[in-house]
């Protein structure tokens, strides 16, 4: 089965992709393009998961940059390939020949890019990173490269939807207290629980940080598991564990 891409017009002509799971070498639970090292899968199906992408991205290997997320708002700038992945959760460069990419299963993976400054930008986004500043640092970060805020496009792929991300009152609380505003992106639920928007959040957090574009795609990881994983859905189905999604793009 081959590779199946979703892109964004917002972003062309730049090489880029969040990539679903279909046309991977996994097998079982994780079947399908199955790109987390972290994962119980066999590291070399990954591997080889790895290295379509970096095929499709147009990159060899080693030149397809990740990190080792942490849902912390920390961002690494590269100008070369990584030997090993520093704790992070936001990768920028302003070096031509190099696809950034993010893992997701759920959280956000944001696109970002200044075409004309030749400047791009990932990021990981769960409620986590989003509410600590990871969109914020992300930008700043490819602002000292050259970018204009203004100039910047930002793209969120395939996240949970609103209808599915159940949280608990204690989150909205933790909100509340970091901005009363937030209110408005938690809807009520079943007894105390509450439905959070994600996207929702992640594009309010970019827009008011005064980039020139933000969207989502529109896509719900939970939704949809012929093309998606989704660690809630896994959860929920008591398995133990889940494939990551990769997202990826490059100059």
């Amino acid at each position: 089965m081959t590779l199946e891409i979703i892109t964004a017009d917002a972003l062309a002509p730049l090489k880029h992709g969040f990539f679903t799971r279909r046309g991977g070498a996994s097998s079982g639970i994780f079947s399908g393009l199955n790109c987390g090292p972290g994962s119980s899968d066999q590291s070399e199906i990954v591997s080889i998961n790895r290295s379509r992408v970096a095929c499709a991205m147009q990159v060899v290997p080693d030149h397809l940059v990740t990190v080792h997320q942490v849902h912390s708002a920390d961002v690494v700038s590269v100008t070369a390939p990584l030997d090993t992945r520093p704790r992070a959760d936001a990768i920028v460069t302003a070096t031509p020949g190099l696809a950034l990419a993010v893992l997701t299963a759920d959280c956000q993976p944001v696109l970002i890019a200044d075409g004309e400054a030749g400047v791009i930008g990932v990021a990981h986004a769960g409620w986590r990173g989003a509410r600590d500043g990871v969109l914020e640092a992300t930008l700043d970060a490819m602002e000292a490269l050259g970018a204009e805020r203004a100039r910047i496009v930002a793209v969120i792929g395939p996240s949970i939807s609103q209808r599915n991300y159940e949280v608990g009152p204690e989150l909205l609380e933790d909100f509340l207290a970091d901005d009363p505003d937030s209110a408005r992106f938690f809807a009520n639920g079943e007894a105390d629980r509450y439905l959070f928007d994600l996207p929702g959040y992640g594009l309010s957090r970019l827009r008011r940080a005064g980039v020139g574009h933000a969207e989502w795609t529109r896509h719900c990881t939970y939704a949809d598991p012929e093309r998606f994983y989704s660690f809630r859905r896994a959860t929920h189905a008591g398995e133990a564990d889940y494939g990551r999604l990769i997202s990826a793009i490059r100059l």
